[in-house]
Formats: C-alpha cells, sequence, structure tokens
C-alpha cells in the first residue's frame, strides 16, 4: 500500500489516477508522495518517507526545490496542463488592456434613474479603447502557454513578436511560422504595443520589468502579467501607469499596492481557474507520481533529468546522486563484485543533479550498500 498526502484540494479525477492500492489524504502519515497545488511548503518539514512531490500546475515557487534535491525528493510540475486556461485569460486581458471593458462596467453599476440609457450615451466616450487587430504584441516566454498565446493573437490579425532564448524544439513546431522571433528584451520593448510575459520566476527574472525596461518601451505601451507577479516591480509599474508611459497594466496577482489604481486591472489569480485546467493538472501529476512511485520513471521534473524506460527485470535499482564523474563505473563496479548482472541501464543528468536506474534479475544487499556508501549518492531504493 503507498500513501499520498494532499496539502490542497485535488480534482477527484486526479486522485482515481492512484488506484487501489493507495492511501490518500490530507492527513496521511509517512507519505510516499505528496501532491498540492497552491500550499507552500517552504516551512513545512517534509517527512523523510517522501520520494517525490507533484505540483498541480507550472509554478513550483512555493516548494523548496533545491532542498528537496539535496534530500534525493523529486519534484514534478505539468506544464502545459493549464496552458489553454492561461491562453484565454491573456486574450481576454489585451482585450482589457485596450477597450477599458472594465472600468466601464464598474461605472455602469454606478447609473441610477429613469434616464439611465441618457447617461450611458453621454458617458461611454470615457471608455474608448483601440483594437487589437493591426496592433503589435511582444510574447516573452515561448512555452507551452506563450506558443497558444502567440498564435492565437496572430489569427486574431495583431503583428506577434515572441522572444525565448531557450526556445525548445516542440515549442517551435507548435508556433505558427507567422510569429517573427526577437533577438533580444529590447527588440521587443522598442517594437511592441502590447507585451505579454509567460515565463517562471528566477533570480534572472524578478523585477525584469523595472523603470529602466519601461523606459525603453513606446509610449502608451500595454503589459499583460499572467505569469508571476514578481516578475514586474510594483512602484515602478505604478508610476508607469500614472505618468502614461504605460497605457494599462492587466495583473493576474493582486497587492495591496494595485488595488484601485488607475489604469491598473488586477484579477485574483484565476489564470487556471477552470475545471478543465484544474483536472489536466490533477491527472497529470498524479501520473507522474504513479510512474516514480511504482517504476522509478521521472516524467517532468524541475530538479532531476527525464529518465524513463519499461522494466525489462525483477528488479529496478534507482539511484539519485550528484552528477559527477565516474559514478557509473562505480555503480557497474559494486553490481559486478556481488556477481550481479546489469538487464538495462539508463543514467541521465540535469545540473547538478542525476539519475541513474539499472534493472536486473536480482538485488543483494551488500551490493546495494556498497553503492549507498559511494561519495555522491543521495538516495537509493530498490523497485520490485
Amino acid at each position: 500500500m503507498y500513501k499520498i498526502q494532499t496539502l490542497n484540494k485535488i480534482a477527484e479525477c486526479g486522485l482515481k489516477k492512484f488506484g487501489s492500492n493507495y492511501e490518500i489524504g490530507d492527513n496521511v502519515q509517512n507519505p510516499d508522495g505528496i501532491i498540492l497545488r497552491s500550499f507552500n511548503m517552504h516551512e513545512m518539514e517534509i517527512p523523510e518517507s517522501v520520494l517525490g512531490v507533484a505540483r498541480a500546475g507550472a509554478g513550483v515557487n512555493n516548494i523548496p526545490v533545491d532542498a528537496c534535491a539535496e534530500k534525493g525528493i523529486v519534484v514534478f510540475n505539468t506544464p502545459g496542463a493549464n496552458a489553454n486556461a492561461v491562453k484565454e485569460l491573456t486574450i481576454c486581458a489585451l482585450l482589457l488592456a485596450s477597450r477599458k471593458i472594465a472600468q466601464g462596467i464598474d461605472w455602469a453599476k454606478t447609473l441610477t434613474g429613469d434616464d439611465v440609457d441618457k447617461q450611458v450615451e453621454k458617458g461611454k466616450s470615457q471608455f474608448v479603447g483601440p483594437e487589437i487587430s493591426g496592433k503589435t504584441l511582444g510574447v516573452v516566454g515561448l512555452g507551452a502557454i506563450g506558443v497558444l498565446v502567440a498564435n492565437a493573437a496572430e489569427k486574431l490579425g495583431m503583428e506577434v513578436i515572441g522572444y525565448d532564448p531557450y526556445l525548445s524544439i516542440e515549442a517551435a513546431w507548435d508556433l505558427s511560422s507567422k510569429v517573427c522571433k526577437a533577438s533580444s528584451l529590447d527588440e521587443i520593448y522598442a517594437n511592441c504595443d502590447y507585451i505579454t510575459m509567460h515565463l517562471p520566476l528566477l533570480p534572472a527574472t524578478k523585477d525584469m520589468i523595472n523603470a529602466e525596461a519601461i523606459e525603453k518601451m513606446k509610449d502608451g505601451v500595454r503589459i499583460v502579467n499572467l505569469a508571476r507577479g514578481g516578475l514586474v516591480n510594483t512602484p515602478d509599474i505604478i508610476a508607469a501607469t500614472e505618468s502614461g508611459k504605460v497605457a494599462s497594466y492587466v495583473a493576474d496577482f493582486i497587492t495591496g499596492e494595485l488595488v484601485g489604481k488607475d489604469n491598473i486591472i488586477a484579477i485574483p489569480h484565476l489564470g487556471a481557474s477552470t475545471p478543465e485546467s484544474e483536472d489536466n493538472c490533477a491527472m497529470m501529476a498524479a501520473e507522474e507520481l504513479r510512474e516514480y512511485i511504482e517504476k522509478g520513471n521521472i516524467i517532468n521534473s524541475v530538479n532531476f533529468p527525464k529518465c524513463e524506460s519499461e522494466i525489462t527485470s525483477a528488479k529496478r535499482v534507482c539511484i539519485i546522486h550528484k552528477n559527477k564523474p565516474n559514478m557509473i563505473s562505480q555503480f557497474s563496479s559494486a553490481l559486478a563484485s556481488e556477481g550481479i548482472n546489469i538487464d538495462h541501464f539508463l543514467n541521465k543528468s540535469k545540473g547538478d543533479n542525476a539519475y541513474t536506474m539499472i534493472d536486473t534479475e536480482v538485488v543483494i544487499e551488500s551490493a546495494i550498500e556498497k553503492i549507498k556508501a559511494i561519495d555522491g549518492v543521495i538516495r537509493l531504493r530498490v523497485i520490485g
């Protein structure tokens, strides 16, 4: 019986993926895996039993990823599972940034009397805004969401320029050939009427939209941020909207400073808030955890490499270790010294971390102890 701890409410269709040989709940003790959405794990004492943590969503800022790696805990996310939901809200945000729709609706709610229709005709001119068709959109970050946004905006008649120095082969195949590729952020800033961001919050991207970056942008630029609040410097964006340099800013992250500001539309973190998105994320996260717990396969991890294959023998030895020279030969020697033959072997690395799976018909405890004693080995377990 495996154990899964839930730290948030997870869609039932996702939890059903685990099957009858799993105990699942928010009070499960000594879990093999943890599945969550937005729960903050940074101040949580993670049980020693935990093998993997799956985030039902793309961002993992609420998880101590590096600390988990040091303990041999694989952290998963679900890239692309909520992409369509965020894409749709981004298109909505582009319209909200242009047409003053939200402001007009708020104003309409204040109207009273028998001549509301006349008040509307007299006052609606204050909410005039431009069409997005024919305007230039800069998409910063061409992952699963960014590609969908770029393609949809192009179909709506926008000229689209994308920027992503780490564009994957898969994303490049999906990206419309009509989307231009920028060689730098400055190219986006100088040429775009609208800018939307779809990238993670990292030390390198924190406050990337600041006074210096905004100064390089076109006057009256409209900025959409449904990715992470920390990508935009709050005091600088407020100052820019007040001066008119930025015509409007739409963010999916509410802070006290943004509430009630003119030309700023703060959405209460609705990017992935669709039943379809929550179901997709929950199912993907559950499948990732199950694959790792039962077979040792790693899919969509943020701190360890992708490493998957069908089990070919009675036993599978799973080794989480540092990406150091001579590790593979030491594993092989430890097994050979005990007369153990390797049927199948797979090793992958990601930065400082590496993962090795060894399939064999028999495992001897003395050989396992030898591997555990090798400098750089973080965690080892045997499946089967």
